[in-house]
C-alpha cells in the first residue's frame, strides 16, 4: 500500500471528518488518497484560517480537529493556530508536507524545522521518517492531542515518505476512561464546602463539556450555591438564572468582583490560570478548592487550599450526592451582585443612539439569537461587552478566545461552527481590524454554501487598544486606519452586503438575514467613545456602593 494512502486510512480509523487546509506540491501525494476517501477537504484561502477551523472544530466536538500545510511558509502559518489550540485546549492535529528527505534536488528552497520551530507551542510534533511508521505516529497524535489537558499536535509527511510503499497494518485506536478524583479529596471538598460560610462557585473553560454542564445543574440546583464565569465558562450554566453572579470579564472593580470578595470559599471548577490570572487569592483568609482533570499549576497567584483533581463531572456528582446544604450559609449577598448588575445593564443597553452602543448591540443580538444560536466572537473591546453582558444559556453557544487572544479567529470559527452545527444558527461578530485579518474566508463561506451572518463593528480602529491607551491617559495615537466598503466588498465575494443606519434597523436586519439562505455581512458602525468612562469608572462606582 502507498503511504499517502495508508496516512489517509490512519486518519479514516481516528473517526476524522474534514480536512481544512491549502496542499502543496510536496502535499500532492497525499491529496491524490484524499481524493477517494470519506474524509471532506475543506480548502481554504490562508493556513491561518484552516488553523483556527479545524481548533474550533475540536473545540466544539471534543474530537481532533485536522489541518493541512506544505512545507516553509504554508507551516509557518499555521504557527498561530497551533498557539491558539494548544493555549485554549483544543484538540488539534497540524499535518504539513516537506521535501524529500532521502535525496534533494532543490538544495534548501524553502526548507526550514518545521518540527523544531512547532515544539513550544504543541503536545507533540515529529517527522514520519518511514511509511512503517505511520500508524504509530497518528495514533499517539491523537491519543496525545485528545488527553487532558487537549492541545495541538503536529506530524510532518515528507514528499518522498508519502510515495513509499508499506504493508504494516493499521492500529486499532483504544479508548479509555479518565480517572476518577480520590476519595478523600471529594470528602474534604464535602467539609469545606459545608463549613464555609459563603461559598461561591467558578466556572471555567474546561468545564464546558456537556456532561460537566449537567452535573453542576444538578449541584447549583440542590446546593443553591450561586455561581460565576471566567470568559471561557460561560453557558456552562444558564447564566438566566438569578444565582448568577457575573462574567469575570474585566480585571476588578465590577459587581463580580464583590461577590468574589465576600466569598470565603471559592470552589474554581475547570479554571486554568492560562485563560485569567486567578486574581481572586490574597492573604485574606480565603480558601480555595481546585477541580479540574489535572493538578493546579504552580503560579504566584494561585495557590489553592485543596485539589480535586478527575474527571470533573464525576467529582462534582460525588460532592452533589455527599454534600448536605446548610442552613447557616450566608448567600443573600450575592442576589444583592445579581441584581444591582442587572440593573445597570438594563440602563445602559436602552441607549438608542447611533452610531450603536456596544452594550446596545450586544442586547440587541441576544433578543434575535434563539437559546442555541452560536455568536462567535474575534478579539477586541467587544468580547469584554459580549462577555460581561451576554447571557449565554447553553455550553459553546458563545465561542470567545481568552487564551491566546488572537485576532483573525472569529470567521474561520464561525465557518467551523456551522459545518459542525448544521441547523444551529451561527453568527460571526468581529471588529474591523480583526475581520480584514482573514475576511478571504468569505469566499469559503460562500463556496461551502452556507448560511452565516459576520456582523463587523466598525470604528476604523484597533478599538481595544484605544481604550487601553485613553485608561493610560495617552493621546490618542497610531491606531486609526481606513476601510473598504464592506458592502461591496461582500457582494465581491458573491456574499450578500449590509449596512445599517439606524440602531432601531440592527434587529430586523439581522431577523431577515436570519430567515434568508447564504452568506450575509453587515457592516455596523459602533461607538466605542464611553468605554474608558463606563468600564473603568461608572460600573467601579457603582459596584462600590454594594
Amino acid at each position: 500500500m502507498k503511504a499517502s494512502d495508508l496516512f489517509v486510512k490512519a486518519l479514516e480509523a481516528e473517526g476524522v471528518e474534514y480536512i481544512f487546509g491549502i496542499p502543496g506540491e510536496e502535499n500532492l501525494d497525499l491529496l491524490e488518497s484524499l481524493r477517494t476517501s470519506s474524509i471532506k477537504l475543506v480548502l481554504t484561502r490562508h493556513e491561518q484560517g484552516a488553523g483556527f477551523m479545524a481548533a474550533t472544530y475540536g473545540r466544539l466536538t471534543g474530537k481532533v480537529g485536522v489541518c493541512l500545510s506544505t512545507l516553509g511558509p504554508g507551516a509557518t502559518n499555521l504557527v498561530t493556530p497551533a498557539a491558539y489550540a494548544q493555549l485554549g485546549a483544543m484538540p488539534m492535529l497540524m499535518i504539513t508536507g516537506q521535501k524529500p528527505i532521502k535525496t534533494s534536488k532543490q538544495g534548501r528552497f524553502q526548507v526550514i524545522d518545521i518540527v523544531d520551530m512547532m515544539r513550544p507551542i504543541t503536545k507533540f510534533t515529529t517527522q514520519v521518517v518511514s511509511g512503517d511508521r505511520i500508524p504509530s505516529v497518528v495514533r499517539e497524535a491523537f491519543r496525545l492531542a485528545s488527553e487532558e489537558r487537549p492541545g495541538a499536535v503536529h506530524i510532518e509527511l515528507p514528499e518522498d515518505i508519502a510515495d513509499e510503499h508499506t504493508s504494516v497494518p493499521l492500529l486499532t485506536p483504544s479508548t479509555s476512561r479518565r480517572p476518577i478524583a480520590e476519595y478523600k479529596a471529594i470528602s474534604s471538598a464535602i467539609s469545606m464546602i459545608e463549613e464555609a460560610t459563603s461559598p461561591l462557585l467558578l466556572i471555567g473553560a474546561g468545564a464546558n463539556r456537556k456532561l460537566t454542564a449537567k452535573m453542576l445543574r444538578e449541584f447549583v440546583d440542590k446546593t443553591c450555591i450561586p455561581f460565576v464565569t471566567t470568559q471561557m465558562g460561560k453557558g456552562v450554566l444558564n447564566e438566566s438564572d438569578p444565582r448568577f453572579a457575573g462574567n469575570t470579564a474585566l480585571s476588578d472593580n465590577d459587581f463580580v468582583h464583590r461577590a468574589i470578595e465576600r466569598a470565603d470559599l471559592i470552589i474554581n471548577v475547570g479554571h486554568d490560570v492560562v485563560e485569567k490570572p486567578p486574581f481572586f487569592m490574597h492573604d485574606n483568609g480565603k480558601k480555595v478548592i481546585h477541580m479540574n482533570f489535572e493538578s493546579a499549576a504552580v503560579d504566584p497567584v494561585y495557590f489553592p487550599q485543596l485539589e480535586v483533581v478527575g474527571d470533573i463531572a464525576n467529582s462534582i456528582w460525588q460532592i452533589k450526592e455527599g454534600i448536605t446544604p446548610q442552613e447557616g450559609w450566608k448567600l443573600d449577598f450575592y442576589k444583592d451582585v445579581h441584581d444591582a448588575y442587572e440593573k445597570h445593564r438594563a440602563e445602559a443597553e436602552n441607549d438608542n443612539r447611533f452610531p450603536i452602543l456596544p452594550e446596545r448591540f450586544v442586547r440587541d443580538i441576544r433578543k434575535v439569537m434563539p437559546d442555541d444560536g452560536i455568536v462567535t466572537l474575534d478579539n477586541g473591546v467587544y468580547k469584554i461587552w459580549f462577555a460581561r453582558n451576554y447571557p449565554a444559556y447553553h455550553p459553546n453557544t458563545l465561542l470567545l478566545d481568552n487564551a491566546l487572544a488572537s485576532m483573525g479567529a472569529g470567521l474561520p470559527s464561525a465557518i467551523a461552527a456551522k459545518l459542525v452545527k448544521p441547523d444551529v444558527p451561527v453568527m460571526s461578530v468581529c471588529g474591523d481590524g480583526g475581520f480584514m485579518m482573514n475576511s478571504q474566508e468569505i469566499e469559503t463561506a460562500v463556496r461551502l454554501k452556507l448560511d452565516l451572518i459576520v456582523i463587523i463593528l466598525r470604528d476604523d480602529a484597533y478599538g481595544m487598544i484605544k481604550w487601553k491607551q485613553a485608561n493610560m491617559q495617552f493621546d490618542e495615537f497610531g491606531l486609526d486606519y481606513g476601510n473598504p466598503d464592506f458592502v461591496k466588498y461582500a457582494k465581491s465575494y458573491g456574499a450578500h452586503g449590509w449596512r445599517v443606519d439606524s440602531t432601531e434597523l440592527l434587529i430586523p436586519m439581522v431577523e431577515s438575514c436570519l430567515n434568508t439562505p447564504g452568506v450575509h455581512v453587515i457592516d455596523c458602525p459602533v461607538d466605542y467613545s464611553m468605554n474608558d468612562e463606563t468600564l473603568n469608572h461608572t460600573i467601579a462606582e457603582l459596584s462600590a456602593k454594594l
